[in-house]
C-alpha cells in the first residue's frame, strides 16, 4: 500500500480506481474513469451519457449546491461555515454548476436538472450582483481613487447579504475577483442565461469596467489576499489581476447583457486604450507575478512565480495567446512550484505551514524565510492542469494530472470525492523537509476533507471531469472562445467593436484635415492633398475631449449615484475609430493634436517624432475588426514653424503608402469610412440631454493666398537673454512690479512673477486687471510660442503644470523592473514603487523639487515621460540600471554638455535646449557606451555613476562578499551589515538590490561610484576563486580605494594632479585594466596583513545561488 493511500486512511480494498466502470449505487460517482472520453474517441450511447450525467449530478447535489445560501446564492469557501459567503468561491461554484447545465442541455428529456442547475448559477451570479450593487457609492469612490477603502467586498453574509470585515480587517481590493466575475457572466449570457433584468444592473455593470479598467496601476492584494510576499499589508501590481480585467475587458466588449433579446441601451462598451495598457503592461510582466514574486531585480534569472497566473493564461481567463509567454510562464511554474502533493502558492508562502503564527495577521520582517521549503501544496491545481492540458490538446498532460489527482482525492461516507484543500508538512518533520525538500510525507488539511468540502477545489473536480469525459466540449463552457487567439474567433456581425485581432498587413489609414483653406492650399502646392473641416462634412472632426464628453454619460444612473465613465482622455486607439453619434458620424483627432497647457505641443521636430510613434503604435496594437483611420490635423502655428518642412516630409514619405515599414494609406475620408472600424455609440439615443459638443471649426481668412513656403510668415526669432534677477528676491513688492514693468526678456519676468506669486499670491494684481496667476499664463503663452524654453519651463513650474499621460509612463517603467526617484541632487528624493495617480505625481513634484529648483520641477516631468516611452522601443539602454533617479539623469545630462562643449556659450543650461533635443540628450547618455570617442575614462566614469549602472549580477555578487565579511560593508562611512540581511533577505530579492543601490548613493561623486563598483567585483571574484578565504571584521571600502591609490600613485608618480577638487582623478581617469590590477593588489596587502582568515563553511548558502553567482 503506498504512502500516499496510509496518509488518506485508506485500506487496501478502499484504493481509488478511476480505472474501473463500476458504481456502487445509483447518483454516486463509484468509480469514473477519467480519461475516457475526449482524449480517447468518447463514444458513449445515449443511456451512458444520462447515467454519467446523472452522477455529476448527484455529485454536485451533495458536495456544492447542498451548501449554496438558500438567501443570495452564495457559496462560502469551506462547507462548514455557514456564516460567510466567498465571491471568488462562488463564482467558480457558479461555473461548475453551468458547466453541468450546459452538459445536460444536450439531452432531450433531463426530467427539470437541466432547469435547476442554470437557474441556480443564475441565483449566484444575481447575488454576487445584488451584494455589490449595495456597494454602488464604493464603485463611484474607486472610480475616482483606486484605493483599497473603497474597494469592493468579497466576502459577504451568507444569509443578510450584508459586508462581513470591515476595510481594516480584510483586504478586498482583488481585482481578479471583479474581472473574473465578469468573464463567467457574459459566457453564462451568451449560453442563454438572463442574469441581468434591468437597465439599473446594465448601468452597473458598465461600472464595473471602469472598475478593473485600470487594473495596470493598481495594486491589489492579489488572489491570495495579502498583496506582497511578505504578508506586511502592502498591495502590489499582481499580473493575475492585470491579465484577468484584460481578459474580462476582451469578453465583454459589445456585449449585449439581455442576450439575444436585448436592446441599443444594454450593450457594454469598453475603452480600447485601457484594455491595451492592460495587455502590454501584462505580457510586460510574464512570467513575474509581482515584485516581491521575482528574484532577479535585473529580469534575468526569475526564480519565484505564482500559480495564481495559470488561471489566468489558462482557464478560465486565456488572458495570453502569445505561445512564447505562456510557454515560460507555465514552465516555470511547473519547475518552481510542482509538488509531489499539489502546487505550492508561491515560494515562501507560510499561510497554514504549522510554523505560522496564526495570533498575528502579519509577518515580521525576514519571517517569510522560516517557510522555505515546507509550504503547503494544494492539490486543486493539479485540476487546473487537466483542464488546460484539455483545451490546449496535449493528452500526456491530462493523462500525467489526472494520475496525480487519483492519488490525492478522497471519499467522503457516501462514496462522492473530494479534493483536499492542501497538504502540509507535520511538524515533527520540518527540519528534515528543509534540508531536503521533497524526502518527508505530507498531511492532508482537516479543512478539504470529507467534513469540511472544500468548495472551489470541488467546482473545479466537476468541470475537470466533465471535459475529460467528454460530456461537455470545451467550446459549451467557453463560448466566448477565449481559449483561442482573437483572430481565429467567430466574426460578429455587429453594430459594436469586437476585438478580432491583428491583420498581418495591417493598413492604418490617414486622413489629412487642414485647419483654413489657404493651408490647404499650399500644401497642395507641395502635392500634399488634404481636407478643411467643410469638405469632410457631413462627418464631423472632434476634438478628443469632446469624445470624453459623451462618454461621460456612459453608465451614468442616478439612482445608484454613479457618474458614468471618468474624464479619462482618449487615447490613440480610441480616437482611430470612426463614431456615429445621434445620428452624426464623427472622426476625433489624436490627443498630440489637442492644443496642451503643457509646453511640448510647442516643439515641432517632437511632434513628427511623437506622429511616427502614434502610428507604430496604433498598427502594433490594434485589435478590433476595421481598419484604424488617424486624423492629422495641420494647424496654422505648424505652418510658420521653421521646421516645417520636416513635417512635409513626413507627409511626402506617407503619400508613398509607408512610414518606416508601417503600411499607411492617405485619402479622402470619404473614400475610407467603409473599411474604418466604426463605432456605435447608441446609448446616446435613451438620454435626454443637450450634447453641446464644439466640433473642430475651419478657420476663415480674406486672404488665401501663400503659393509656397517662402509666402508664409515665419515666427519671429527671440533672442530671450537669460537675466538672473535673484537681487530682487528680497526687494519690496513695488521694486518688483517697477522691474516687471520696465525689465526685457521673458525670462526675467517669469522669476519676478515667481517672487510675487510666493509673497502676495496668485490674485495679486501686477497691472489694471491682470493678476499673478493670470501674467503668468500669458507668459506662458508667448514664450511658447516663440520657442523660448527656458521661459516656458519656468512659468509652466510656476503654474505647477503636470505634462499629458505621464501617470501610464512611469507604470510603464515600473512594470518593466525599475523603480524611479523625483528629486534635486543633494536633497531628499522621493521613490516611486508602485503606480500613482497624477495628482499625487503633481504633489511629488512640486514638493520635493520645486521648493529647490523651479525648472526642474518640469524638466524631470520631461525625462520622466521620455524614460516611459524610451523603455518599450528600447529596453537595453537601461541594463544595470535599477533605480531610474531623474535628479541624477539630469545631472548626467548636463555633464555630457559641458563635456562635449554642443553649444558655444559654455554657461548654457539644458533648461534653454528644447523638448526634442533633451530626448536626444537623455539617448545618448542612456546609451554612453556607443559614443566612447568623445569621453575621457573619467568623464565615462563620472556619467556612468550618475546612473548608477552595474554590471550583469552586480548584485549577486555582493551577496556573495557580504556572506564572507561578518562585520558588514562600509561605504561612504555607512555600514551595510551582514545581519540580518542574510537572515531577512535572499540573494536574488530585489530589496537587498535596493539596499545595495542606496549604499552606493551615498557617495557624493559619481565617478567614485563606479569604482566602489569595480571593487566589490574584485572582491567577489577573489572569494570565489579561493573560497576558503573570509573577512575577519568588516570591509571597509574607502580603505582599499585608498590603498590602492596610494600605490598607484607610487608608481605612476601622480602627485598633484587634480581635476578640481579630486585629487583621485588621475586614478579615477585610468582603464579599468589599470584599476582593477591596483584594486586587486590592495585587497591582497588585506589578506597579507590579516584582516582575513581562512577556512570559512559555505553553510546555508544553496547550489542555486552559486549557480546564480557564477
Amino acid at each position: 500500500m503506498s504512502v500516499s493511500h496510509q496518509l488518506l486512511g485508506l485500506g487496501p480494498a478502499e484504493m481509488l480506481d478511476f480505472d474501473k466502470r463500476t458504481c456502487s449505487r445509483q447518483g454516486s460517482v463509484g468509480d469514473i474513469e477519467i480519461m475516457d472520453g475526449f482524449l480517447k474517441g468518447f463514444n458513449l450511447n445515449y443511456d451512458d451519457t444520462i447515467r454519467q450525467l446523472d452522477i455529476y449530478y448527484g455529485i454536485v447535489k451533495r458536495t456544492i449546491l447542498r451548501y449554496q445560501s438558500p438567501v443570495n446564492g452564495l457559496f462560502p469557501v469551506l462547507s462548514s461555515d455557514n456564516k460567510v459567503g466567498s465571491v471568488r468561491d462562488s463564482i467558480y461554484c457558479a461555473a461548475a454548476i453551468w458547466s453541468l447545465y450546459q452538459a445536460y442541455r444536450r439531452i432531450d428529456d433531463d426530467r427539470g436538472k437541466s432547469h435547476e442547475l442554470g437557474q441556480s448559477a443564475v441565483k449566484c451570479m444575481r447575488g454576487i450582483l445584488e451584494c455589490w450593487i449595495r456597494q454602488a457609492d464604493r464603485v463611484e469612490q474607486f472610480k475616482q481613487n483606486q484605493s483599497h477603502q473603497f474597494a469592493l467586498h468579497c466576502k459577504f453574509h451568507l444569509e443578510t447579504g450584508d459586508t462581513v470585515f470591515g476595510d481594516d480587517e480584510y483586504f478586498h481590493l482583488q481585482i481578479d475577483v471583479v474581472s473574473l466575475y465578469i468573464i463567467y457572466l457574459v459566457q453564462m449570457i451568451t449560453s442563454g442565461l438572463q442574469i441581468i433584468f434591468v437597465q439599473d444592473e446594465v448601468n452597473f455593470v458598465q461600472n464595473l469596467v471602469y472598475y478593473v479598467e485600470r487594473a495596470y496601476r493598481t495594486p491589489d492584494y492579489g488572489m491570495w489576499e495579502r498583496g506582497s510576499k511578505y504578508n506586511d499589508g502592502t498591495a502590489e501590481i499582481h499580473a493575475s489581476s492585470i491579465g484577468m480585467a484584460k481578459a474580462a475587458l476582451e469578453a465583454i466588449n459589445g456585449c449585449n447583457l439581455f442576450g439575444d433579446v436585448g436592446t441599443s441601451w444594454s450593450v457594454i462598451f469598453v475603452d480600447i486604450d485601457a484594455h491595451n495598457r492592460n495587455r502590454s503592461i501584462f505580457e510586460t510582466l510574464l512570467p513575474r507575478e509581482s515584485s516581491s514574486k521575482q528574484t532577479d531585480f535585473l529580469a534575468r534569472f526569475q526564480q519565484n512565480i505564482d500559480i495564481s497566473l495559470l488561471s489566468t493564461i489558462s482557464y478560465p481567463a486565456f488572458a495570453t495567446h502569445d505561445e512564447q509567454s505562456y510557454s515560460k510562464t507555465k514552465q516555470k511554474i511547473l519547475r518552481k512550484l510542482k509538488g509531489d502533493y499539489g502546487f505550492k502558492r508561491y515560494l515562501r508562502d507560510g499561510y497554514k505551514t504549522m510554523v505560522e503564527d496564526t495570533e498575528r495577521r502579519f509577518y515580521t520582517k525576514g519571517e517569510t524565510k522560516n517557510f522555505e521549503n515546507i509550504e503547503c501544496q494544494w492539490p486543486i491545481f493539479y485540476l487546473y492542469m487537466i483542464i488546460d492540458g484539455v483545451f490546449k490538446g496535449i493528452p500526456d498532460q491530462v493523462e500525467e494530472y489526472c494520475q496525480l489527482a487519483k492519488l490525492r482525492l478522497i471519499r467522503d461516507n457516501l462514496g462522492d470525492p473530494i479534493v483536499p484543500r492542501y497538504f502540509y508538512v507535520p511538524k515533527e518533520s520540518i527540519e528534515e523537509e528543509k534540508q531536503e525538500p521533497g524526502s518527508q510525507a505530507r498531511l492532508m488539511s482537516g479543512k478539504g476533507s470529507d467534513s469540511e468540502v472544500f468548495l472551489w477545489g470541488q467546482a473545479m473536480y466537476i468541470i475537470a471531469q466533465l471535459l475529460t469525459s467528454g460530456l461537455v466540449h470545451l467550446n459549451e463552457i467557453d463560448l466566448a472562445r477565449r481559449y483561442l487567439p482573437t483572430y481565429n474567433r467567430p466574426r460578429r456581425a455587429l453594430r459594436y467593436s469586437a476585438f478580432q485581432g491583428t491583420a498581418s498587413d495591417l493598413v492604418v489609414q490617414v486622413v489629412l484635415i487642414a485647419e483654413s483653406h489657404r493651408l490647404q492650399a499650399m500644401l497642395a502646392t507641395y502635392g500634399i492633398q488634404a481636407q478643411t473641416p467643410v469638405e469632410v462634412e457631413p462627418v464631423q472632426i472632434w476634438p478628443p475631449s469632446q469624445l470624453v464628453k459623451v462618454h461621460e454619460y456612459l453608465g451614468v444612473n442616478k439612482k445608484l449615484g454613479l457618474k458614468g465613465r471618468p474624464p479619462r482622455p482618449v487615447g490613440a486607439l480610441g480616437t482611430s475609430k470612426v463614431y456615429r453619434v445621434c445620428g452624426q458620424t464623427v472622426l476625433s483627432y489624436p490627443l498630440m493634436f489637442e492644443v496642451s497647457d503643457f509646453y511640448l505641443s510647442h516643439d515641432m521636430t517632437l511632434l513628427i517624432d511623437d506622429i511616427k510613434t502614434e502610428l507604430h503604435f496604433v498598427g502594433k496594437n490594434w485589435r478590433l475588426s476595421g481598419r484604424p483611420t488617424m486624423v492629422l490635423l495641420i494647424r496654422e502655428d505648424h505652418m510658420r514653424d521653421r521646421k516645417f518642412k520636416e513635417l512635409l516630409d513626413l507627409f511626402a514619405e506617407l503619400k508613398k503608402g509607408h512610414c518606416d515599414g508601417l503600411k499607411v494609406r492617405i485619402g479622402r475620408l470619404q473614400n475610407l469610412i467603409s473599411s474604418s472600424c466604426i463605432e456605435h455609440l447608441d446609448f446616446m439615443n435613451h438620454i435626454n440631454v443637450d450634447l453641446n459638443v464644439a466640433p473642430f471649426r475651419q478657420v476663415v481668412h480674406e486672404y488665401s493666398g501663400y503659393q509656397s513656403l517662402t509666402d508664409v510668415p515665419k515666427a519671429i526669432v527671440f533672442n530671450d537673454p537669460f537675466l538672473q534677477v535673484k537681487e530682487y528676491k528680497e526687494q519690496p513688492t513695488s521694486e518688483i512690479l517697477e522691474a516687471f514693468r520696465n525689465l526685457e526678456g521673458f525670462y526675467a519676468k517669469c522669476q519676478l512673477l515667481g517672487f510675487l506669486l510666493k509673497r502676495e499670491g496668485a490674485d495679486f494684481l501686477v497691472e489694471e486687471d491682470l493678476t499673478v496667476q493670470e501674467a503668468l499664463h500669458r507668459m506662458n503663452d508667448q514664450a511658447g510660442v516663440l520657442r523660448l524654453w527656458g521661459a516656458v519651463r519656468y512659468a509652466s513650474s510656476l503654474l505647477c503644470q503636470l505634462v499629458d499621460s505621464i501617470s501610464p509612463y512611469i507604470t510603464t517603467i515600473l512594470v518593466n523592473g525599475k523603480q524611479l526617484t523625483f528629486g534635486v541632487v543633494g536633497k531628499e528624493e522621493v521613490v516611486i514603487d508602485k503606480p500613482m495617480s497624477p495628482a499625487e505625481i503633481r504633489d511629488v513634484i512640486y514638493s520635493k523639487v520645486q521648493p529647490y529648483d523651479i525648472v526642474q520641477a518640469t524638466l524631470q516631468q520631461e525625462l520622466a515621460l521620455y524614460c516611459g516611452k524610451l523603455i518599450v522601443t528600447h529596453p537595453d539602454v537601461f541594463d544595470g540600471i535599477l533605480k531610474i533617479r531623474i535628479g541624477w539623469v539630469l545631472q548626467a545630462i548636463q555633464l555630457y554638455m559641458d563635456i562635449t562643449k554642443e553649444n558655444v556659450n559654455e554657461n548654457f543650461q539644458l533648461s534653454w535646449c528644447s523638448p526634442s533635443e533633451v530626448r536626444r540628450l537623455l539617448q545618448i547618455v542612456l546609451d554612453i557606451g556607443e559614443h566612447p570617442d568623445k569621453l575621457s575614462v573619467f568623464q565615462r566614469r563620472q556619467i556612468e555613476g550618475c546612473l548608477c549602472r552595474v554590471p550583469t549580477n552586480f548584485y549577486g555578487k555582493v551577496w556573495h562578499v557580504l556572506r564572507k565579511t561578518p562585520g558588514g560593508i562600509i561605504i561612504a562611512g555607512k555600514t551595510l551589515p551582514q545581519e540580518p540581511t542574510l537572515s531577512h533577505m535572499t540573494l536574488s530579492e530585489l530589496n537587498f538590490a535596493l539596499q545595495v543601490e542606496i549604499m552606493l548613493h551615498n557617495i557624493e561623486h559619481p565617478e567614485y561610484i563606479q569604482i566602489v563598483i569595480e571593487l566589490l567585483c574584485v572582491v567577489s571574484t577573489i572569494l570565489q576563486r579561493n573560497p576558503e578565504l573570509a573577512f575577519n571584521g568588516s570591509l571597509d571600502v574607502d580603505q582599499l580605494v585608498e590603498s590602492a591609490y596610494q600605490m598607484f600613485q607610487k608608481d605612476f608618480k601622480a602627485e598633484g594632479a587634480k581635476h578640481g577638487d579630486n585629487e583621485l582623478y588621475p586614478f579615477f581617469n585610468a582603464p579599468a585594466a589599470t584599476t582593477t590590477g591596483y584594486l586587486a593588489r590592495a585587497v591582497v596587502n588585506n589578506i597579507l596583513q590579516g584582516d582575513m582568515r581562512f577556512g570559512v563553511e559555505l553553510n546555508e548558502f544553496s547550489r542555486a545561488e552559486l549557480c546564480v553567482i557564477q
